[in-house]
């Protein structure tokens, strides 16, 4: 650690003197000190990285200094120095905080590697901490945007909730920030520590779905030629969320109800069980009372799932949050793309307001990160507003390009047909082949006939 600032205190002064040559030849920067007096007034004064000192002394004993840099410097470590016959010392000042400990007469080598230890346990506690904070300025409630009454009811009710293990099921309409939601939640409680792992359910082929859910043993099916922890093993201790939770097959809606009401997982095939402390989020944009009476989804299962119940309401909904909106993401983008914040015409978001956004708060973030990336004037204007803005598209002529023939015209509208159903459906092939009326077989035939590349669209 170079150049660290280092109070060094001992009554002896052949001590501080060897101490002193000792660490400024590695690069340290010391600061000496004879007395307990002494040294409290230089850590009044002055800020250093660690504190080093011998504990049996004339005046003062060097345990008050440690048990005063514990309660005014709680985050400085310090490190004791002491003789042969007064380990017990070290204990104590070990019980009141001390980092650790030397034994003189104290070799450089020894010093120097003790000191090194402390100070990147010191770096490493600064980093996680200051990497929870943007953890939780990313994911607490401040980054929920919003002032409406529907808005100011949610917060309450997520912050009423956050700090406990109640089963979350969130539902509203796609778009309207269901995952940032979840991540609030589990950064505002005392899991927040532990992980947070994510599952798109309707996103994973149902043949797998149970086998990502809750793990497999090597030999499981053709394929596993290892041991897989699951997603809720992996969330041991945190929280999972289950996004699309409408999505999720009947039989491994029994295993998910087993497991919210035993907490044991049982991995394919496995013969045991074992233990999971998880705490589940659920969200989903499908109405789950209608898909329990027609018998789509579990009752039992909703019941579990329906503890503590949030609606996101959509941005239709909520259209005064739209300008704090614009204006959070114009600041997001124009820092993203090291660009000004642009100012936006009230013209421009007279018109956002007005609009009827089926694509919710999503929707509007896209909006503005193109206008921003867009923008060379400093003024979004409803005039630079993209042509496309509002996503409705010209109706294609009745015939096709004269040369076309009608199986190429019919192919083309096909493949326009299930571009735009995948892309209302955000990749979700499940919900595309429902949107379309065929099977999910019969759209994954249909993609790969045409040769629709799956990564080359543009959702959103």
């Amino acid at each position: 650690m170079s150049r660290a600032r280092i109070l060094a205190v001992d009554d002896e002064k052949a001590v501080r003197s060897a101490l002193s040559v000792n660490l400024r030849r590695h690069d340290f920067h010391v600061t000496l000190a004879e007395n307990v007096g002494a040294a409290r007034k230089l850590l009044e004064a002055e800020p250093f990285d660690l504190l080093l000192t011998d504990v049996r002394m004339p005046q003062d004993s060097g345990l008050e200094l440690v048990a005063h840099a514990r309660e005014c410097l709680p985050n400085l470590p310090v490190i004791v120095m002491t003789g042969y016959g007064s380990v017990e010392d070290a204990v104590s000042a070990m019980k009141q905080g001390a980092a650790d400990y030397l034994i003189k007469p104290i070799s450089t080598a020894e010093l120097l590697i003790v000191l090194e230890k402390a100070l990147e346990q010191q770096a490493l506690r600064a980093e996680l901490k200051l990497l929870r904070q943007e953890v939780s300025e990313r994911y607490g409630f401040e980054n929920i945007i919003g002032t409406t009454p529907a808005m100011l009811a949610l917060y309450e009710e997520l912050a009423a909730v956050a700090d406990t293990s109640a089963t979350v099921l969130l539902h509203g309409p796609t778009g309207t920030g269901k995952e940032l939601l979840a991540n609030a939640l589990h950064y505002r409680s005392s899991r927040a520590d532990a992980p947070f792992i994510r599952v798109n359910c309707a996103a994973i082929p149902e043949s797998l779905l149970e086998s990502e859910l809750f793990g497999h043993e090597r030999g499981a099916f053709t394929g596993a030629i290892r041991q897989h922890r699951g997603k809720f093993e992996q969330a041991d201790g945190g929280t999972i969320l289950l996004d699309e939770i409408g999505e999720i097959n009947a039989y491994t809606q029994v295993k998910l109800l087993r497991v919210l009401e035993s907490g044991d997982i049982q991995r394919v095939g496995g013969a045991g069980t074992q233990r999971v402390d998880v705490r589940v989020v659920a969200a989903t944009n499908k109405d789950l009372r209608v898909e329990t009476r027609e018998g789509r989804f579990r009752r039992d299962l909703f019941y579990r799932l329906n503890v503590v119940a949030l609606r996101v309401p959509s941005l239709a909904e909520r259209r005064a949050d739209i300008p704090l909106l614009v204006d959070h993401f114009l600041k997001k983008y124009a820092a993203r793309n090291n660009r000004a914040v642009p100012r936006i015409s009230p013209a421009a978001v007279e018109t956002l307001m007005t609009y009827s956004w089926p694509g919710n708060v999503r929707q509007l973030e896209h909006l503005v990160e193109r206008a921003v990336i867009l923008n060379r004037t400093g003024c979004i204007d409803a005039v630079q507003l993209p042509d496309d803005w509002d996503d409705e598209e010209a109706p294609p002529p009745l015939l096709p390009p004269i040369g076309t023939t009608l199986q190429e015209a019919l192919a083309d509208y096909e493949q326009r047909l299930l571009i735009a159903a995948l892309k209302e459906s955000e990749g979700v092939q499940a919900r595309a082949a429902r949107r379309l009326g065929v099977s999910r077989s019969n759209l994954n035939y249909r993609i790969n006939r045409l040769g629709i590349r799956l990564k080359e669209i543009e959702y959103g």
